[in-house]
């Protein structure tokens, strides 16, 4: 996919989405049934999809949450926690939602503030027998909608659960919506069953329990903290209050035009914290600041910016994170759980360490479960997001939390006296200097599913840039179907995944050689990627 022209640019007036519209098309239009980009679809976190096409309306949001009443009978007596983002549409499906949750007489602890995915699953782990769901798209464009179920482990719903979910919302939406019950929301909020709930403080004090909040204080470095108009905005400046920190925090009002944002690589307005034209904005006050940092809309997702390397490369920090952590904190006997498209310069981190590494398809659903069983302490995402036990080896969040993740890089600075951008210059020079690089290209339904059920057979050749192909993956570690396919050789590899959000597929490759070396894996890519459509 090519750099468009507004890539790394404050967002034109022309290309802000008309919130009013976006708003009226949810309420207005309806799913065409007959089309498949209509029926709810969960990918690897929720329903997704915009109001202007049909894609994510009110009867999206009505069928779901019915859904998610139904399955929870039987399976949860405690009660469901919510929690929207700022994108224009979670507002109205966070009251389309609590309108059934109300009516089909589930508890529900609520805010009419914005709260972010992470503080949903902490939330979850601290009470006990309790679920929830999160309206949010994630950092996907601002006339996006998303709907996600986080279960009573914290974490997103396993696939079971969401393709149940799924099925019996479809089975709704063909049905005429006459399964759902669902009451006024000024009638919802009078109700008993609909609790409004302060979020933010008992998350805010427990931060000491999974982050050395006195050595960020002590050291007085200057910290930047780009809310990126998202949920996390008031946790940052609560953060800031309640510890005493040194830190500007940016973009705290919502927008949901976004109007503040640079433009992504494809001349779109999306917030992706790890995208270096998204953060152009961040990126130029890198020195006005010891460390600075931004979030994605829900705050599950993390981007350092550093005196010395400006925006970190997700998988750098990610190594950088394991390795502190491994060395400061008591997590000895436990493992690292990281997705297979992440830089193998993890796996030599781990090695070093002495630590068992877990590589899993995407998505954090596949950490949960070995996070609570105490077989690893961190999980993490090439996408940048991860999340870790507490100090003690407690659960803290089940779920991506770009919060603890940017507070994480200012203990580092504050402890070690370097930050994450150094460190990693000092890991290279043990372990040497990876190149890796995704690329993004547009595919329909079709060719996406294609790309999802590909074989070890669709590889007819038997090297890769020149070496030998060492291992062809089509399941990961935990014997679960990665969605694509991963070839690996001595010094790189590549895998293939169609998006579960967004009409593109995804070429991850990685060369412990050189630039050239990663451009040759990325062409042999490309070009099994063509025999195929």
């Amino acid at each position: 996919m090519s750099l468009n022209q507004l890539a790394g640019k404050k967002a034109p007036k022309e290309i802000l989405v008309n919130i009013e519209d976006l708003i009226n098309s949810y309420y207005m239009k309806k799913p065409d049934l007959s089309k498949q980009e209509s029926m709810v679809s969960f990918g690897t976190s929720g329903h997704r999809g915009t109001a202007f096409n049909g894609s994510f309306n009110e009867d999206h949001i009505l069928a779901i949450t019915q859904a998610v009443v139904e399955y929870r009978k039987d399976k949860v007596s405690g009660a469901l926690f919510i929690g929207m983002d700022t994108h224009g549409l979670s507002t109205p499906a966070h009251k389309t939602a609590l309108e059934v949750l109300a009516a089909n007489k589930i508890t529900t602890y609520y805010s009419l503030k914005y709260t972010p995915t992470p503080v949903i699953s902490n939330a979850i782990l601290t009470h006990e027998n309790t679920d929830g769901i999160v309206v949010t798209p994630s950092h996907n464009p601002p006339e996006d909608g998303g709907f996600k179920y986080n279960s009573t482990n914290g974490g997103p719903a396993a696939e079971d659960a969401t393709s149940w979910i799924e099925n019996r919302a479809n089975e709704i939406l063909k049905n005429g919506l006459r399964d759902v019950k669902r009451i006024p929301y000024e009638e919802a909020l009078r109700s008993e069953y609909l609790i409004e709930y302060d979020f933010i403080t008992p998350y805010v004090e427990a931060l000491k329990d999974v982050i050395d909040m006195d050595a960020i204080k002590c050291s007085g470095i200057k910290i930047g903290a780009d809310a990126l108009g998202g949920s996390g905005m008031d946790y940052y400046n609560a953060i800031k209050k309640h510890y005493g920190l040194d830190m500007t925090v940016l973009n705290d009002t919502p927008d949901f035009t976004f109007s503040f944002m640079h433009c992504d690589k494809d001349g779109k307005i999306r917030m992706d914290c790890s995208s270096p034209y998204a953060m152009a904005g961040l990126i130029e006050l890198k020195d006005k600041y010891d460390i600075a940092f931004g979030n994605d809309t829900d705050f599950d997702r993390h981007g350092i910016v550093t005196k010395s390397k400006g925006l970190l490369n997700p998988n750098h920090y990610l190594a950088v994170a394991i390795d502190y952590l491994a060395k400061q904190r008591d997590f000895k006997g436990l493992g690292v759980g990281k997705t297979l498209v992440s830089s193998s310069m993890i796996d030599r981190v781990c090695v070093d360490n002495g630590i068992k590494v877990f590589e899993t398809p995407v998505g954090f659903k596949w950490f949960v479960e070995p996070m609570i069983n105490k077989e690893i302490f961190f999980g993490g995402e090439e996408s940048a997001g991860a999340s870790f036990l507490r100090k003690d080896q407690g659960l803290w969040s089940t779920d991506k939390d770009g919060i603890i993740m940017t507070l994480l890089s200012a203990e580092i600075l504050a402890k070690t006296g370097i930050d994450p951008g150094e460190y990693y210059e000092n890991l290279t020079k043990k372990f040497g200097s990876p190149v890796y690089a995704r690329i993004d290209a547009p595919a329909n339904f079709e060719q996406k599913k294609i790309l999802k059920n590909l074989s070890p057979d669709d590889i007819k050749t038997t090297t890769l840039a020149g070496e030998k192909i060492e291992k062809i993956l089509t399941v990961a570690d935990n014997g679960a179907k990665i969605g694509g396919l991963k070839v690996v050789a001595k010094n790189g590899w590549f895998a293939i995944r169609p998006s579960g959000t967004e009409d593109v597929y995804k070429i991850y490759a990685e060369s412990f050689i050189d630039e050239v070396h990663l451009k040759s894996i990325q062409k042999e890519a490309q070009d099994i990627v063509n025999s195929l459509f």
